[in-house]
């Protein structure tokens, strides 16, 4: 069966090349547009995916907001009064701040500045995010990270140890991370002594409070008891404030619909596309597949041969667009745009392939399901 496909496949070339660039065009859209969308929304959470956050931790800030890149500030007083509670084993403040920075090449740069205490640091960055120099380079005075891929937006080097002012105060890099960045931000990480400094945040307010629990206690409880003890504030466990973030995003910029219309769209142009192909390709060898049935194939076998046309399509299609989205990756990832290939991504990739081909060859199979032999000659 196979080998017969392929012969049908070898003896029409012009439109089986016009099938598997349709397959690789489409294929290779919908996974760089996935993709791609993945890392956005790996950026969007990034203020938490950056941090070293704990099992026993809860988040609290006030309660407007959904999304941890815009929260409003809340009375440093509380910070004192949550670590108050039974199950409280600390806690700790942290500020957000923007900011403008200006470097000593005349180059300007707006920044969000993280601030929370050292050494702890438990907004991080995290160790693996971490390019030249450690955390405890952060406790000096007016000390702060800066992003590798951000000189590239900013035109200027970003190097360990650079001075730079900051709203027009002075500053020093000390921390250079990769891949630290967030959604529409360039963050830079201090103590938070710094960051209210450079920042201009009253000393009366803190951004958010990030309490440590007791081994013992239950969480989701203790999340209940500060939402209905404190109405104006709102507490979280981490990772699902990350996937909120997400959401709030995605919904009010529209991005979702953005990216979920190319992606439809680019399955639906593929699906028709490669179907009409195939399906003027079984027209054209339509004595063919009418001999086969003269001479006793079964109209299932014919159908059968179709599909695996459409299957070895697929695979070849797939095969290329794969290759293609690698070079991609390779290509970006010079410019800190991280693209992750991982292999449940391949294979969903693998599935939306085939169901495009062999969905596609519904078309031809239908047509030649209906053929009798006798009309051939």
């Amino acid at each position: 069966m196979i080998n017969l496909a392929w012969k049908f496949i070898r003896f029409d070339r012009a439109k089986s090349i016009g099938v598997v660039t349709a397959m690789v065009i489409s294929v290779f859209l919908i996974g760089q547009q996935l993709s791609l969308l993945a890392y956005l929304m790996g950026l969007m959470g990034n203020l938490i995916g950056n941090a070293p956050v704990k099992e026993n931790q809860v988040w609290i800030m006030e309660a407007q907001s959904k999304n941890i890149n815009a929260i409003n500030a809340i009375d440093q007083r509380l910070l004192q009064e949550i670590a108050s509670l039974p199950v409280v084993r600390s806690t700790h403040p942290v500020v957000i701040a923007a900011a403008r920075a200006t470097f000593l090449d005349g180059k300007t740069a707006a920044v969000t500045l993280v601030g929370s205490d050292g050494p702890a640091f438990v907004m991080g960055p995290i160790d693996q995010k971490l390019m030249d120099g450690t955390r405890l380079d952060l406790l000096a005075p007016a000390a702060v990270s800066a992003e590798f891929f951000s000189a590239k937006n900013w035109d200027t080097d970003v190097v360990k140890g650079k001075a730079i002012e900051i709203n027009g105060k002075r500053a020093t890099i000390n921390l250079v991370t990769r891949n630290a960045q967030a959604f529409g931000a360039s963050l830079m990480y201090g103590t938070l002594e710094n960051v209210c400094h450079l920042g201009n945040i009253p000393a009366s307010e803190v951004s958010l409070i990030i309490a440590d629990l007791d081994a013992a206690s239950n969480k989701e409880q203790f999340i209940q008891h500060i939402d209905s003890l404190y109405p104006h504030l709102k507490a979280w466990d981490a990772k699902e404030l990350q996937r909120s973030s997400v959401r709030e995003i995605l919904i009010t910029s529209n991005m979702g619909m953005s990216f979920g219309t190319l992606v439809l769209f680019a399955m639906l142009s593929g699906f028709f596309i490669i179907g009409l192909t195939l399906y003027s390709s079984a027209l054209d060898r339509i004595k063919d597949y009418g001999t086969l049935k003269a001479i006793g194939a079964r109209k299932g076998y014919v159908k059968r041969l179709i599909i695996t046309q459409a299957f070895l399509y697929g695979c070849l299609g797939y095969a290329i667009a794969l290759l293609l989205l690698f070079g991609f990756k390779l290509g970006v990832a010079k410019n800190g745009l991280l693209i992750d290939i991982s292999i449940p991504f391949a294979a969903m990739l693998l599935v939306v392939t085939l169901f495009i081909s062999v969905g596609g060859s519904l078309f031809a199979v239908r047509k030649i399901g209906k053929l009798e032999p006798a009309s051939v000659f």
